[in-house]
């Protein structure tokens, strides 16, 4: 059997098979359909410092080969996060890991500085790509100055690893890296959405609330391929890939372009079991292989 664990960072993964934020809220809510343990980690859902009430409704749509969202960062806040989620889900055997945002940059400490004193939450997603908030989010993540400035004044509050989600709505995603491996990030994960639109043409008008969301899904996949090869040749830190993977065929094609792990997201929503089931599958295709670990399979693209 080949050795599924592999390490970002610090931070090792039982399997390199993590849940996108946002997909899977805080894990307690599949635990009907799998054993959420089996999993290399779980990364919640959004947190920021103040609560937040999302978008109006609607704010979701489903596209051809994927999905629009706009639900704009729905969340209790931190503190009911420490006070009411994190006793639940401290001692599932996994990775359970919070995904940051922020309006601003002293938000975006704050809430990382208080998740920091969690014994059991050991890395942060910091998420300077979401396209759904008017303030913050992605605004952060599609300038190097910026995204290089965030991640700097959270690496000084936070001394656990720290994953930073990039947006693929950039014209250069390895410069963004580069940019943000210097300022102290011990990770990437990459895409978050891209930005898009629905109209329903009967009405003449647009079908969310926001006019334009964050599109997921399968038709995706093939720009996070490619941003995921560009961004693991750029940087020397661990690049995790996610956009569209389906099975585990996908998830193998992501390491070998160069992720050390993926996030499952918009999957979870046809298929609530897919992450373990891409887990197993991963084992499976490098046992047929000949492969002796994830390792091996790493950026192993021949081209």
């Amino acid at each position: 059997m080949a050795d599924l664990k592999t390490k970002i960072g610090s931070l090792e993964l039982k399997n390199p098979v993590l849940t996108a934020s946002g997909t899977f809220g805080y894990g307690l809510e599949y635990q009907d359909y799998m054993d959420i343990s089996k999993l290399g980690g779980i990364i919640v859902k959004g947190t920021t410092l103040a609560p937040r009430q999302g978008n109006p409704y609607p704010r979701m749509a489903e596209v051809h080969m994927g999905m629009l969202n706009a639900v704009g960062l729905q969340n209790k806040g931190v503190d009911y996060f420490v006070n009411n989620i994190y006793p639940k889900i401290k001692d599932i055997d996994t990775n359970m890991i919070v995904n940051v945002s922020g309006s601003s940059i002293p938000d975006y400490v704050e809430t990382a500085a208080r998740i920091d004193g969690l014994d059991r939450i050991p890395a942060i997603e910091l998420n300077i790509s979401c396209p759904n908030v008017k303030q913050g989010g992605m605004a952060f993540g599609v300038n190097p100055a910026s995204a290089a400035q965030v991640v700097d004044a959270v690496r000084k509050a936070y001394s656990k690893t720290l994953i930073v989600k990039l947006s693929p709505n950039v014209t250069d995603i390895a410069e963004i890296a580069r940019a943000v491996e210097g300022a102290g990030a011990d990770s990437v994960s990459l895409i978050n959405t891209m930005l898009g639109m629905a109209i329903n043409a009967e009405t003449r008008r647009p079908v969310l609330s926001t006019v334009t969301g964050g599109m997921s899904g399968p038709a995706v996949k093939p720009v996070a391929l490619r941003m995921v090869w560009q961004t693991a040749k750029a940087v020397k830190i661990p690049v995790i890939g996610l956009g569209g993977i389906q099975c585990a065929t996908d998830a193998i094609e992501f390491l070998l372009a160069g992720a050390s792990a993926v996030e499952i997201g918009t999957a979870n929503f046809v298929d609530p079991a897919i992450s373990e089931k891409v887990a197993v599958g991963i084992g499976e295709w490098l046992d047929r292989h000949g492969c002796k670990s994830v390792a091996e399979i790493v950026g192993a693209l021949e081209c």
